[in-house]
C-alpha cells in the first residue's frame, strides 16, 4: 500500500493558495499556513479560486492554521513564501519537522533553493519550482490569471536522496496533479526564471500588464531581449537551455489575462518589501561574476532605481 503523506504548505498566497486548493481537491492530506484576515476568511468560508478567463470560481474548505497553532509532523513541506521571508520560516520548520521531513522550496529566485539547502543542512531539500500566476484579491479569495499550474522538484547531484522526493511526485501525479520529478532541476529553475524575472522586471520598468506584452511594441521586445540575456547567462553558468524559451515564454504570457501583473510589480509600486533583489539585482551580480553582458537588465535597473528610489 502506498504511503499516505502528510503535506504542509507554508504560505497561502497566489502560488501556495492555488496549490493547497488543488491538492485538497485531489484528496491529499494537506494543511496551509496562513495569517491575518486571509486565514480568518479561509477558516470561516473556505478558499475561493477565481478563474476570470472562463468566468468560474471554486470554493473549497481547506485545512488552514497559523505557525503558532500547527501541531503535526509533516512528511513534506512546500515553501511558498517570498524569497525575503525565508529566514522567518526556519525556526518553525525545525520545530515541526521530523528528521525524515523533506523541505521543497517553490520560490521565484534563481538561487533560492540553494540558499534553503545551505540554511537547513539537516533536511533533504530538493530544488523546486511552481508555474502559476495568481494573487490574493481579497481575504479568502485568490485570483488565478491563467490555466497553467505545474510543480517540479528534484535532486541534481545527490543520488542517495532521490527516492523520497520521487515517491512524493508519484503520489501527487497519481491524484491528477501536474507534477514532475526531475534530475535537471538547476536548469529547470533557470528556465522558469527566464520567464519570471523578465516579466517582473520589464513589467515594472514599463508599468506594463500582460496585455502590453501580448502585442508588438517596446515591452514585448524588452521581454524577449531579457529572456535571451537569461539564456546567455544560463549557458555561462553551465545550464544551457535545450528549447527556445523566447517562444515558450511568449506562449505563457499570451495565455494570461491582459490585466495580469507580477507580484514584484505590485509590491514595488505599493512601496512594500519585494523580490526585486532576487529577480533583478541578483541577475546583474551573476552577469558580472560570469562576464555576461546584460544591457537590457542594466537599462531596466537604472530606470527602476531612479523611478522608485531603490538603492
Amino acid at each position: 500500500m502506498a504511503k499516505q503523506y502528510n503535506y504542509l504548505i507554508i504560505g497561502a498566497g497566489g502560488s501556495g493558495g492555488v496549490l493547497a486548493h488543488d491538492m485538497t481537491r485531489a484528496g491529499l492530506y494537506v494543511t496551509s499556513i496562513a495569517r491575518g484576515e486571509h486565514l480568518r476568511a479561509i477558516r470561516a468560508n473556505g478558499l475561493t479560486i477565481r478563474r476570470p478567463w472562463n468566468r468560474t470560481s471554486e470554493c473549497l474548505k481547506i485545512k488552514a492554521t497559523d505557525m503558532q497553532h500547527y501541531s503535526e509532523r509533516p512528511d513534506v513541506i512546500f515553501l511558498c513564501v517570498k524569497d525575503y521571508s525565508l529566514k522567518d520560516c526556519y525556526s518553525f520548520i525545525r520545530s515541526v519537522s521530523k528528521r525524515s521531513t523533506i523541505v521543497i522550496p517553490l520560490l521565484n529566485g534563481l538561487i533560492s533553493s540553494r540558499k534553503v539547502r545551505e540554511d537547513l543542512p539537516e533536511y533533504t531539500v530538493p530544488g523546486g519550482l511552481i508555474y502559476v500566476s495568481a494573487n490574493i484579491s481579497e481575504p479568502g479569495y485568490v485570483e488565478q490569471h491563467g490555466k497553467l499550474v505545474r510543480v517540479a522538484f528534484g535532486m541534481q547531484n545527490e543520488k542517495d536522496k532521490r527516492e523520497i522526493p520521487f515517491l512524493v511526485s508519484e503520489d501527487m501525479k497519481s491524484r491528477g496533479l501536474d507534477v514532475k520529478f526531475t534530475e535537471t532541476i538547476e536548469r529547470d529553475i533557470f528556465e522558469k526564471f527566464s520567464y519570471v524575472s523578465p516579466a517582473g522586471t520589464a513589467g515594472l520598468f514599463y508599468g506594463a500588464a500582460a496585455g502590453d506584452f501580448q502585442k508588438p511594441g517596446e515591452p514585448r521586445t524588452m521581454f524577449m531581449t531579457m529572456i535571451r540575456e537569461i539564456m546567455t547567462l544560463a549557458f555561462a553558468m553551465g545550464c544551457p537551455f535545450e528549447d527556445d524559451y523566447v517562444k515558450m515564454n511568449l506562449e505563457i504570457m499570451d495565455g494570461l489575462l491582459p490585466s495580469a501583473t507580477t507580484s514584484m510589480q505590485r509590491d514595488v509600486t505599493a512601496g512594500r518589501t519585494s523580490e526585486i533583489d532576487a529577480l533583478l539585482f541578483e541577475v546583474l551580480r551573476l552577469g558580472k561574476k560570469y562576464r555576461v553582458s546584460m544591457p537590457a537588465y542594466e537599462m531596466a535597473a537604472e530606470g527602476i532605481e531612479e523611478r522608485y528610489h531603490i538603492h
